[in-house]
């Protein structure tokens, strides 16, 4: 089923978001100066420059057509954290309205929804979200969990008119994460067996695909800006 052509249905009701959350919206908004500043005029400058972001595997979890919705947790424990994820075209550093961000990761306890232990439920941690007119899509999750033979990321792909313009994955500071994983619930899991220098896919490119974090609450605000191809 195509995400472009289908009609993504909004839930019913959509669950009011705490102080934590409204915080993170207002972290790095752009002004309407600043979109117009992000267009060919900021390229040709040298202001700005926008690099495409490497393409990475989506690996063996995805699942498609998952729910149009911000607050992709259903009630599982972890730190908070926001994602704001910006869209741009990658040759003129535009932002790209409309465009679908679709992400899914691991719950605090390095389970994904639809498989193995959490096979009974298909989609925490999985969601959807439309650009806005600076490109920007925003999430309310909880800071991933680890696995085996993994770094902690957060899987992501790009839909637009129809097609996927990119397949990537999000990577987390490690110094963040040591920080994140001393406390409950994932100190529960302790002597996590991968980090980013040792996982091959992060070094295919994830440098280029590192969240900027920052403190925020109780939890966390993560930011990236994503230049893809159109088409």
């Amino acid at each position: 089923m195509d995400i472009e052509r289908t009609p993504i249905t909004r839930r019913s009701s959509l669950l009011k978001l705490g102080g934590f959350l409204a915080s993170a919206l207002a972290v790095g908004e752009l002004t309407s100066e600043d979109a117009e500043g992000s267009g060919p005029a900021g390229v040709a400058s040298g202001a700005i420059t926008c690099v495409l972001t490497p393409e990475l595997t989506e690996g063996p979890y995805y699942i498609a057509n998952e729910k149009l919705r911000r607050n992709i947790t259903d009630g599982r424990s972890g730190t908070p954290l926001a994602l704001r994820a910006r869209v741009v075209d990658a040759s003129t550093c535009k932002p790209i309205k409309r465009a679908a961000v679709d992400i899914w990761h691991a719950d605090a306890g390095g389970i994904y929804s639809g498989f193995g232990q959490g096979s009974g439920n298909r989609t925490f941690m999985r969601g959807i979200q439309r650009t806005d007119a600076h490109g920007l899509a925003v999430f309310q999750t909880v800071y991933p969990g680890w696995y085996t033979g993994r770094t902690v990321h957060i899987h992501v792909k790009v839909h637009l008119g129809g097609n996927v313009v990119h397949t990537g994955q999000l990577y987390f500071p490690e110094a963040v994460t040591d920080a994140v994983y001393a406390r409950a619930p994932y100190s529960a899991r302790p002597n996590r067996d991968t980090r980013n220098a040792d996982d091959a896919i992060f070094r295919n490119g994830g440098s280029k695909s590192m969240l900027a974090l920052k403190a925020a609450a109780a939890g966390y605000v993560a930011t990236i800006t994503m230049g893809v191809n159109r088409s």
